[in-house]
């Protein structure tokens, strides 16, 4: 998928903000997010530490994978988007996850790369009627991303995942094919 517009926010301009797909070319700019303590607390994975296991990480699980895109700031990827489909009786959901880099937080671009998802996934995968997003109970800013493009806030789901080995309350969003898109 591929698609951009302007987007001004708090006095800067980033005139292009796209999705395309990220490759091996990509790896210096996906290391920049993809090792920062910060970026990656609220992820299930831990930091990269080599780039080899970056190069792994592409080769084996983004390129295969059927809906991951780079978040590109004038074409340079500084942040990654998926959505997962679920399968068999749950092939009517797919889930969200997102990852931006650090100083690129608080500017409307996660908010800006979610609603270019949310604006053409459900024609991407017909068979889709409900995006997923889980986020954890302490990352609002996360949390009003999601509100911000529509998602609905369903609830938290107590002591619901381990995450960088600590049992965490996770919120609950979601958007469906039938909701009005922004």
């Amino acid at each position: 998928m591929e698609g951009g517009s302007s987007c001004k926010t708090g006095g800067n301009e980033f005139t292009e903000i796209t999705l395309r797909p990220l490759d091996l070319s990509d790896i210096d700019d996906f290391m920049v997010w993809a090792t920062d303590d910060k970026v990656t607390r609220f992820c299930t994975w831990e930091p990269y530490t080599s780039k080899e296991d970056a190069i792994h990480f592409i080769n084996n699980k983004v390129l295969p994978h059927p809906w991951f895109r780079a978040i590109c700031l004038n074409g340079r990827p500084i942040g990654a988007i998926s959505v997962t489909k679920n399968s068999g009786n749950d092939e009517c959901r797919g889930e969200l996850g997102y990852v931006l880099g650090f100083k690129y937080w608080g500017k409307g671009i996660a908010t800006k790369a979610v609603k270019l998802v949310a604006n053409t996934i459900f024609s991407e995968w017909p068979q889709l009627e409900r995006l997923e997003a889980i986020v954890d109970a302490e990352n609002v800013g996360s949390q009003k991303v999601l509100e911000k493009v529509g998602f609905q806030r369903e609830g938290v789901l107590r002591k619901f995942m381990i995450l960088k080995g600590k049992t965490r309350d996770i919120v609950m969003f979601s958007l469906l094919s039938t909701d009005p898109q922004s």
